[in-house]
């Protein structure tokens, strides 16, 4: 940290503290050697799409990783999220987070199914099952949890909660590749569970996305609804649509995998240092990872409580962006204030009291292979020179507003 008085914050015209922009989500890059490679390979053998050999491999690899009898590519995660609804039928009413990315919200509206907004639990963020039950009407037909940060959901409770009420579960787990949850892989929970593989996520395959099974009915149906219900050539017997991952997403996605090892251990690393270097520094709490499971590490969260920090989380936000510091506000203001949400159900607020107050607090900070331990090390150096400095701070941005 190179800054010694308030008047060398980049917000109040001094230099960053960062020359060049760090951010959330930059995405991991493997061996471009390995990926350049597969490419004139792809465009060798003039296979783009339509099932190849990497995209099949890439299924291989990702069953094998997750422990599934099945896994199916998918162009995107949102896609994904759709088909899986589809495939298993749900109507009427699905219970989700509100406090996630709206794609999981999106995946249920755009097919004229109600997403029924639920509250968290306040300590992982994940959906929480006592609410679940509140929830229920005879409208209700399944519920999605999500894998907030690599944090499991209480599979368990959710569980019983559907088995209870004859309801169907699925997860998106997006954040979640390789991750454990009581010693099972993450993919064993609920009917199937969904992945992304944006370029954001520590394992992308640019765009990319994929669902995984242990049903043999539901992938055969799914593995149809991907391509348009192609059963073989000019055989269409079934409703579908045009998911299908193609070959240049799947071979990033196998070199992205092979340097999976070395994602995790820099985010670990990362996260590590992050933990050390705040551990004292009151009104900044940092989400943990249960380190009996296997974690990917993928996000740095915080809560930030005003009160105790002395500045808010979204004045926060502002500074580090002037620092060419990219922090997130995810996922701000929740899914339940987005539209077409607020004026579709605009009372949702009433019942989600923990979403709207962790909304308030996140920000999550840069990690994977593009920050180092002297990054981390000033980062968390500018927390603790604003917290030591706060009400001047505080008083020269009002002066600056």
């Amino acid at each position: 940290m190179n800054k010694s008085s308030i008047g060398d914050l980049a917000i109040l015209g001094g230099t960053p503290l960062f020359s060049e922009t760090i951010h959330v989500g930059k995405p991991n890059i493997g061996s471009r050697d390995r990926l350049f490679e597969r490419m004139n390979d792809l465009l060798d053998r003039g296979w783009l799409t339509n099932n190849g050999p990497y995209v099949r491999e890439l299924e291989r690899k990702l069953a094998e990783l997750t422990g599934t009898r099945h896994c199916i590519a998918m162009c995107n995660g949102t896609v994904a999220l759709e088909i899986a609804a589809r495939a298993l039928g749900l109507s009427g009413e699905v219970i989700v987070p509100s406090f996630t990315f709206v794609a999981t919200a999106h995946c249920l509206q755009w097919q004229e199914i109600r997403p029924v907004f639920c509250d968290i639990q306040q300590n992982s963020h994940t959906i929480d099952p006592e609410c679940i039950e509140r929830l229920i009407t005879p409208e209700t037909s399944g519920i999605i949890g999500v894998h907030l940060w690599g944090t499991p959901c209480d599979t368990d409770a959710i569980a019983a909660v559907a088995s209870r009420r004859g309801l169907k579960v699925f997860y998106d787990a997006s954040h979640a590749l390789g991750v454990s949850h009581g010693g099972t892989m993450i993919g064993n929970f609920g009917e199937l569970e969904v992945f992304s593989f944006h370029a954001t996520k520590f394992v992308n395959c640019f765009e990319g996305g994929a669902i995984v099974t242990n049903n043999d009915d539901l992938a055969e149906k799914i593995r149809l609804m991907k391509n348009f219900g192609f059963a073989g050539m000019d055989n269409v017997i079934y409703l579908g649509t045009n998911g299908k991952m193609s070959e240049p997403s799947a071979a990033m996605g196998l070199t992205s995998l092979e340097g999976m090892g070395e994602f995790v251990a820099v985010n670990k690393a990362n996260h590590l240092a992050y933990t050390e270097h705040l551990a004292n520094l009151a009104g900044c709490r940092i989400l943990e990872y249960d380190e009996n499971q296997k974690n990917n590490y993928q996000y740095i969260v915080l809560e930030i409580e005003e009160q105790e920090f002395g500045i808010d989380r979204n004045t926060l936000v502002k500074i580090l962006h002037a620092e060419n510091i990219r922090a997130r506000r995810y996922f701000y203001p929740g899914v339940h204030r987005m539209e077409p949400y607020r004026t579709l159900y605009p009372d949702a607020a009433q019942g989600l009291p923990r979403t709207v107050d962790v909304a308030n607090k996140v920000v999550t900070l840069p990690t994977g292979k593009a920050v180092d331990p002297d990054a981390v090390g000033r980062i968390c150096g500018l927390f603790r020179f604003l917290f030591q400095n706060r009400d001047g701070i505080r008083a020269a941005l009002k002066r600056a507003a």
